[in-house]
């Protein structure tokens, strides 16, 4: 009889996480007559899937594929009461599902509740479409849950620590410019970019100019060190000044409702007034001239 090829879980994530090393009787070899055909309607996802998204046109094209040839790799599940939970193979049960079929392959298999968790984990690392903030939750949640270190994870993952770090770095990330790298719209490497700023509006808010003019990541890197460097320079500005200076800026502030700065020589000086827009703009002259026909 032909056997199926079984997945492996991850060269040297056995020895890293103890629960993964499965006892004899629940390493069964996955054969033609242990494949069984169950009702769609029996099957549930598993809430600790780390995969959170299934991009919309390949999922069509799957459900397409379905269709006409049926499921072809059947997916892994273990038995829950009544019922069976999927512990890999999400993506095809919802194609399936799309597909209005009404039975499914499934390979039944028995774990722990911490096997079920750990399984589903791995599998989703070894896919190369894991959606890249999925896969940095994925890291933080081994490290925090068996408390190893970044390094001996990404020697278990076959990956450099650096990539690891980086990775579990983008969770810093504020939390729309989060949505935006896991959805695609911006790059990992614009997400590492933007953490150097530390404002989360501003993160935000270059992060929609990045979408917008679809800009590339140096194009970030460099905006982010001259955005830096600007607000450097804002510090030491703010530093030298005198408490009266500081007041009177804090009064104008109020009065035209953005941002006012004073530079004072010696002799003379200026004053600065931000607008965003031609409107704003407007809405600063109307209100010095108001102040004009109160004096």
């Amino acid at each position: 009889m032909t056997k199926l090829k079984k997945r492996g879980l991850g060269k040297g994530l056995g020895a890293l996480i103890p629960e993964m090393s499965l006892d004899k009787e629940s390493r069964v070899e996955w054969q033609e007559d242990s494949i069984k055909h169950i009702s769609i309607k029996k099957i549930f996802a598993n809430k600790n899937q780390p995969r959170k998204k299934f991009r919309k046109e390949g999922m069509e094209e799957l459900s397409q594929s379905i269709k006409k040839h049926g499921v072809i790799q059947p997916i892994i599940v273990a038995k829950n009461n009544e019922k069976y939970m999927i512990i890999a193979g999400e993506r095809r049960w919802r194609a399936a599902k799309d597909a209005e079929i009404s039975e499914i392959p499934c390979i039944i298999r028995e774990y722990n509740k911490l096997q079920e968790i750990e399984v589903a984990l791995v599998e989703n690392l070894q896919r190369e479409d894991l959606n890249v903030i999925e896969e940095a939750i994925a890291y933080e949640y081994i490290i925090r849950k068996y408390k190893t270190t970044q390094e001996q994870l990404a020697s278990a993952l076959g990956k450099s620590r650096p990539y690891l770090t980086n990775t579990i770095r983008l969770l810093q990330l504020e939390k729309r410019v989060l949505d935006l790298v896991r959805s695609g719209s911006i790059s990992s490497g614009h997400g590492r970019a933007l953490l150097r700023i530390e404002d989360s509006q501003k993160q935000y808010k270059l992060a929609m100019t990045i979408v917008k003019k679809k800009m590339n990541v140096r194009r970030t890197e460099e905006l982010v060190a001259i955005m830096i460097s600007k607000q450097k320079q804002e510090v030491k500005v703010k530093v030298k000044k005198d408490t009266f200076v500081l007041d009177v800026e804090d009064r104008l502030k109020k009065l035209f409702g953005t941002k006012v700065n004073i530079l004072k020589g010696k002799k003379k000086g200026k004053i600065e007034i931000e607008y965003y827009g031609d409107e704003e703009l407007e809405r600063i002259l109307e209100l010095i001239d108001s102040v004009k026909e109160n004096v």
